[in-house]
Order: structure tokens, then C-alpha cells, then sequence
């Protein structure tokens, strides 16, 4: 997300008001539009008045305040905006920076389910066993359903040693994960492995036989482009010792746009890494340059469903301006930019995080992923397509566990021999070894190796595989509306002929009534409107309405 610059801000504003302060003409137009706005606001003091005044319980005006202000937000159809009031605010400051007392795991929801994205490196959730994909049904034994994504995350975050209890629903297996809050220093850029004698160090050298480097990146943190050069640099890369580097962004769900464009920058000599744009801004290009750029050298970036934002900028970027090939399986797909809006100058604590713009790759396309999207998110190169499993992934997570454990016994792991067949079979993940694979043949012969493919079936296969999760998705709604009705049937029959009281049925389902007209009258009597019918569900819809029939 991109994070807005305070001070500019400020200085910007300084600005406009010294034009304001000599363009008179221009004021006009600002009491016209002050003007508009009060008429926007006048329903809604009436109504705050009115509640305040006669309401049967005495209102909390700040939970009205931030009623009214989710209810915006929730009208702009936009999952990522977020009101951040001030109690909040100190936690989300640490949330964006990567700091803050939690369990370390990103979130999001999907399907209308607050689900974990990733559990983050060496977090409470990662210790605890929590998968990618799980989907976080109560926390502390309260519902996540009907919350929204904030709501549930400040759930999650608390003191420091207190636990925190998930019910997770992994795959139709109801599980209880019990996790201690711990402070979340999130170290964003890691190896594959803890150097030997527990030293907490990372290895960053997969393969020492052909000079093969390997970079995990968790997340996109203010830091993470300094962490990132610093790696490359314990690499030899710029003296030109490293041969060859793997980038793996796989459950990466973002961060910090500038910090990808940095990452990039130091890869590319020149081209197009992302463009944004937004109803509020004209275009604006971030382009490489030459000065700094690292030797060049064969890369081979690690995508997966979970890799998103930032981290589809930068595998798009290096990709489309032919520096590297992706393995994998397609990204997630979001290109969105956030902004983040201190309000009340600062002052007040709160701030208001709005999507404003949309990336777009080198080629002008759209990362974002909608409703409607037949494709969306980076691709994987042509011929490197590699779904795997969950069962492989839970394998790969427990050798990973193993290898991040300082000082631990793995000795295995702990002397790689950076073969493809070593890294199958012992670290467990098909796609890392097609990538060094790859990297190995670009080493030797100054080319990718040619790889017999079929890409529309590769596309294809996301297509399907998208298809299934959302047919599953929809089976489990199936089942629960089967159980629903199954209760119904019990309670019907306990209820005898008084269950009728309960039915809610204006007219008979054979009679169509478009075109028909709907007159409301007052309690006295008169019309206070007239509506004519243009569709056929509007008994469907009065059904939920405070409405009875006449006469019962």
C-alpha cells in the first residue's frame, strides 16, 4: 500500500491555501461546494439529534460516529478501506511498519470469511501451526462473521503474553488453536536456512557449487528494500560473485509500493516497473535506472495464490522486462493502491485508509482481480507452471519450521547441497527446485532452458482450479442451507398448526405482479407515495420489511 507522505502533505497545503488567499474568484467555488457538503451532512445531524434526544436507551455518540462513518465506507464497495480511530491508532502505525503485539499472520476476507492469507516468520502463528487458508471462524469464542476485517484483527491484538483463542475451519476440520500474543519485529528478507551454531544469522547461498542465491521475502515493510540490497550484498552480487538468485514472494501478501520499485530498480537497468492511476491522479510511471543496478545475472521469482500487492509488482515488473522467469502458480491479484489519511491534522489519533489508485504492469495491464476477471495477477513463465497441493505445503512449512530453528538439530538441512533432487526430497518444495533448475541451465548456457508447455492449458488449469475453490465455496452454503432447513422441519412439526403463524407469504408465488403498482399511505390515511413495479422480486424483498398483512 502507499503510504502518504506527512510532510509533503502539509507543505501542499500550505500552498493551496496561499493561492486561495489570492485567487478570490476561486473562494466562490469553495463556499459553493462547503455549501454542498453541509446539505450532505443536515440528514444526518437531524437524525443524530434525534436519536440523542428520544432514543429509549442513551446512545454512545462515538459508536454512532463510527457507525456512520463504516457506513460510508461500506457504500463504496471497497474491502480495503478502513476507518482507524484513534484508540486504534498507535497499533495500526505499528501494523504498517511491521511492529506491533499480536500473532503475526496476515488476514483478509475472502468469501466473505476472515481468512489467513499467511502466517508471518517466527510469529505466535506461525509457532502455533496455523495454515495459509485457514479460515478463522471465532475468536475467543465471538463469531468473525458479519465483522469486518478491522474488527477482527483488533480482536486479535492485545498485551503482550496474552492468549488469544482461534477456532479455525481448515478444510471442513474444526480445530482450536490456543496462541500467546507476542511483539512482532518482522525481519521481511530471510535465506533458506539459520547458519549453523546458532548464531541466528541467515544463509542466503542455496547453491555454493554454481553460486545460486535464494531471497524470501515475507513481506513489504519500510525496510525491506535496505534488508533486501544488504542480502544481495553478503551474496558478492555487486562484485559479481553471485551467478544466479531465486526470489521467493509465495505468501507474500504486500505492503509498501516504493519498496518493491527499489527492489526492482536494483535489478533492472531500464523500462517500465508499475504505473498507477486513480480518479484523483494523473498517471505516474516508475521507471528504472541504470545507476546501481547490480550485474546482471539469471532470476527466477517464486509466486503462489498468496502473493499479492507489492509482491505482483515486483515479479510483473522483472518478468515483463524479460530480467526473470516466474514459477509457480498464478498471484492473487490485488492492484489497489491504499492511502492513508491522518485526520483531524493529525491530531485526533484516527485516520482513514482509502483505495485510490490501481497498479498496472509494464504492458498496461491490470493486476486486480474483480467479479468479473477472467484473468488477473502475474502468471507464471511459460512451461513453469507447478501447482502443488496442500499436503505438500504442509510438508514444506514443517521443513522450513525446522531449518528457521536456531541452533537446532536438523543437520540435514543444515548442509545443502543446492541439487534439485536434494531440494525435492529433502526441502520438500517441487517449485524451488524447478527454479534453481532453471537458473543452473541459465548459468551454463547463457539461456532458459526450452520447456515443451501448452500456456493456454496452464491458464486453463487457474481457471479450473479458481472454479473449484469458489464450488466448494458455494457446496458448503448448500450444506448449511440443508441443515437450516432440516431444523425448520423439526420445529414444524413440533409447532403443529401454529407453525402457519410463522410463515411470511404476501401473495401467492404464481402471481406476477411487474407492472403492477405499490401505493403507501400514512397512519391517517393519505398517499405518501405512488411506485410503480419493474421487476417480478419485490415480495422477496418486503419480506425482510417491518410489514404485516392487513386484518391478521
Amino acid at each position: 500500500m502507499a503510504r502518504t507522505n506527512r510532510t509533503e502533505r502539509r507543505r501542499t497545503s500550505r500552498a493551496l491555501l496561499a493561492i486561495l488567499g489570492i485567487a478570490v474568484v476561486g473562494s466562490t467555488l469553495a463556499i459553493a461546494q462547503r455549501t454542498d457538503d453541509y446539505r450532505f451532512f443536515d440528514p444526518m445531524i437531524e437524525i443524530k439529534n434525534i436519536i440523542s434526544a428520544y432514543a429509549v436507551v442513551e446512545p454512545d455518540l462515538d459508536e454512532l460516529q463510527a457507525g456512520a462513518i463504516d457506513g460510508m465506507l461500506r457504500a463504496l464497495d471497497d474491502p480495503y478501506a478502513t476507518y482507524v480511530p484513534p484508540s486504534f491508532g498507535d497499533e495500526f502505525e505499528k501494523e504498517l511498519t511491521g511492529e506491533y503485539v499480536g500473532i503475526g499472520a496476515e488476514v483478509n476476507q475472502i468469501g466473505g470469511v476472515f481468512t489467513i492469507v499467511t502466517p508471518m516468520d517466527d510469529s505466535p502463528a506461525f509457532r502455533a501451526g496455523v495454515m495459509s487458508g485457514d479460515k478463522v471462524i471465532a475468536i475467543d469464542g465471538e463469531p468473525t462473521e458479519g465483522k469486518t476485517v478491522d474488527e477482527s484483527i483488533e480482536m486479535l491484538l492485545g498485551e503482550e503474553g496474552t492468549d488469544v483463542v482461534l477456532t479455525i475451519d481448515r478444510e471442513g476440520e474444526i480445530l482450536e488453536i490456543t496462541i500467546t500474543r507476542a511483539q512482532i519485529k518482522s525481519r521481511a528478507v530471510r535465506g533458506f536456512r539459520r547458519t549453523p551454531g546458532g548464531e541466528a544469522r541467515w544463509d542466503y547461498t542455496l547453491d555454493p557449487v554454481h553460486g545460486i542465491g535464494y531471497v524470501r521475502v515475507s513481506q513489504f515493510t519500510p525496510s525491506v528494500a535496505a534488508e533486501f540490497e544488504a542480502a544481495l550484498r553478503e551474496l558478492g552480487a555487486p562484485e559479481g560473485d553471485l551467478n544466479g538468485l531465486v526470489i521467493d514472494v509465495r505468501w507474500n501478501p504486500g505492503g509498501l509500493l516504493d519498496q518493491a520499485i527499489r527492489m526492482a530498480d536494483l535489478l533492472l537497468e531500464d523500462g517500465v516497473i508499475v504505473s498507477t492511476n486513480g480518479r484523483a491522479y494523473d498517471e505516474r510511471i516508475a521507471s528504472a535506472t541504470r545507476e546501481g543496478t547490480l550485474p546482471p545475472f539469471p532470476v527466477a521469482v517464486l509466486i503462489n495464490g498468496q502473493s499479492a500487492s507489492a509482491s505482483e509488482v515486483l515479479a510483473g515488473a522483472l518478468v515483463e522486462n524479460g530480467r526473470a522467469i516466474a514459477v509457480g502458480e498464478r498471484s492473487f491479484g490485488k492492484g489497489s493502491v491504499q492511502s492513508i489519511h491522518p485526520l483531524g491534522g493529525g491530531a485526533t489519533g484516527a485516520s482513514l485508509k482509502l483505495t485510490e489508485q490501481r497498479y498496472y504492469l509494464p504492458s498496461g495491464r491490470s493486476l486486480q482481480r474483480t467479479d468479473e476477471s477472467a484473468t488477473w495477477g502475474v502468471d507464471p513463465s511459460p512451461g513453469y507452471f507447478l501447482p502443488v497441493q496442500n499436503d505438500e505445503v504442509r510438508e514444506m512449512f514443517e521443513v522450513r519450521r525446522q531449518a528457521e530453528i536456531v541452533g537446532g538439530e536438523a543437520e540435514e538441512i543444515r548442509e545443502p547441497s543446492g541439487d534439485p533432487a536434494w531440494i525435492e526430497s529433502v526441502l520438500k518444495d517441487r517449485q524451488l527446485a524447478a527454479a534453481v533448475r532453471a537458473v543452473r541451465h541459465h548459468i551454463e548456457s547463457g539461456a532458459w532452458p526450452e520447456v515443451e508447455t501448452d500456456q493456454d492449458s496452464a491458464v486453463t488449469e487457474v481457471s479450473v482450479q479458481e472454479l473449484e475453490r469458489l464450488q466448494a465455496a458455494r457446496n458448503r452454503l448448500l450444506r448449511d442451507l440443508a441443515r437450516v432447513d432440516r431444523r425448520i422441519l423439526s420445529l414444524r412439526e413440533a409447532a403443529g398448526d401454529a407453525a402457519d403463524r410463522a410463515n411470511r407469504d404476501f401473495w401467492d408465488d404464481a402471481v406476477s405482479v411487474e407492472g403492477g403498482t405499490v401505493v403507501v399511505r400514512d397512519a391517517d390515511g393519505a398517499v405518501v407515495a405512488e411506485l410503480r413495479i419493474t421487476g417480478d422480486s419485490l415480495e422477496r424483498w418486503l419480506l425482510d420489511a417491518e410489514l404485516e398483512p392487513i386484518g391478521e
